[in-house]
């Protein structure tokens, strides 16, 4: 095997995994998955069937990734973070085949205990802090924080908040990159 699968673990059959990806104790990969090269499943982790995970994917311990979600490459999922999948679940009611998708896009961040209410997707390099519930569509570059989730900032590629000038321009102090703020959306240049 071109990857590493922990004694206690386990993998359904259909899955792709990636060269490279290392899925630690006690987790569950479902049947027919899609899991990208160099990704880390921590402890306890439960990966519903067909769910979808890009290159570099770290999901931390404890984490429940249901079918419908799709995590683009360089995707950070926080320990005991979870998604959901159905809007209005009840368990005499079966709603298998009514799942709502949610895409995390590439590089987006999700704290511990996070909440993402599925049909939200979350954008690019978005930053979702720890303890938040996602409600509604998240921008690429925002920083969202609380319950509902709401967007207090931005933040860099690399993870620090930008802080925009008068020109609507900022510099992450880390990385030099440069971002400009245009119509509400930040993009880097």
């Amino acid at each position: 095997m071109s990857y590493f699968v922990h004694d206690t673990a386990v993998v359904d059959e259909g899955c792709q995994i990636g060269e490279g990806t290392k899925i630690w104790h006690f987790s569950h990969v479902m049947p027919n998955c899609e899991i990208g090269e160099r990704c880390n499943i921590g402890q306890n982790v439960v990966i519903s069937p067909e769910v979808i995970l890009g290159k570099n994917v770290k999901v931390q311990n404890n984490v429940s990734i249901y079918t419908g979600v799709i995590c683009e490459d360089d995707v950070f999922l926080g320990p005991s973070m979870v998604f959901t999948n159905v809007i209005n679940p009840r368990s005499g009611v079966n709603r298998r085949g009514q799942y709502t998708k949610t895409t995390v896009k590439k590089g987006a961040s999700i704290g511990a205990n996070a909440t993402i209410v599925c049909g939200h997707d979350i954008g690019e390099y978005a930053f979702i802090g720890a303890g938040t519930v996602v409600t509604k569509e998240v921008p690429a570059y925002a920083l969202i924080v609380g319950n509902p989730g709401k967007q207090i900032g931005w933040m860099s590629e690399y993870g620090h908040r930008l802080d925009f000038d008068d020109n609507n321009e900022a510099i992450c102090e880390e990385s030099n990159e440069k971002y400009i703020l245009e119509n509400g959306k930040v993009r880097k240049v």
